[in-house]
């Protein structure tokens, strides 16, 4: 173990890659505590705990639902579009033929990423509006 690991900080790619992952998981961390301004912090975690849905999305949000942090959504707008444009490849033969090819592919994957955009601004109302409704 020990051995593999020297191996990994000898050499410069891997070293400055982990060394990212570690700061941009550090960066993550600190975010996920920032609340946003006008939430009730003590409301809030007493209706995370009332309801075991909304503990297992706030698990999955890296913790930032429970603060109601910037970061709160987390990375799940993108993965909902890039599970919706998996199953729309099943589905239309042409989005079917052009995951075949590496071009294809990078167009896939553009629109997983413009369509995320418009999820994560749903999926943020669709918070604010269940908060809203349970008086927080």
């Amino acid at each position: 173990m020990r051995h593999t690991l020297s191996k990994i900080w000898k050499t410069k790619d891997l070293r400055n890659s982990v060394l990212f992952v570690l700061a941009m998981l550090a960066i993550f961390r600190l975010a996920a505590h920032i609340p946003i301004p006008g939430v009730d912090p003590l409301a809030l975690k007493e209706f995370f705990a009332s309801n075991q849905i909304l503990g297992l999305l706030n698990l999955f949000s890296g913790g930032g639902m429970e603060n109601f942090s910037i970061v709160m959504m987390g990375v799940a707008p993108y993965i909902t579009s890039s599970i919706i444009f998996q199953l729309l490849a099943m589905i239309v033969p042409s989005l079917e033929e052009m995951q075949k090819e590496e071009s294809g592919r990078q167009k896939i994957n553009m629109w997983t990423r413009y369509a995320a955009v418009p999820l994560a601004a749903l999926q943020a109302y669709s918070m604010i509006a269940l908060l809203r409704n349970s008086s927080l």
